[in-house]
């Protein structure tokens, strides 16, 4: 079932609150404890080339757009 799916189901059952709780119950996706998914970017949300050194939990892309902010140099 892709997201698209997902979504249209959660507006029809916006309105059946019960069958929304039970739908819920055995259809949403599982709380991840490790893996690569459960390091995602804070500012786009991408789980691809994830930095996570001094705490910065950034892809690459976004470390190069905000290095300059963060205090990060380019010596090259």
């Amino acid at each position: 079932m892709s997201y698209s799916d997902y979504r249209k189901a959660f507006k029809q059952l916006k309105v059946k609150p019960v069958k929304l709780k039970k739908y819920m119950k055995h259809n949403k996706p599982k709380d991840r404890k490790f893996g690569y998914i459960t390091k995602r970017c804070r500012r786009c949300g991408t789980v691809k080339g994830h930095i996570s050194k001094y705490g910065l939990n950034i892809c690459r892309r976004c470390f190069r757009e905000t290095a300059l902010k963060l205090g990060f140099k380019k010596f090259s």
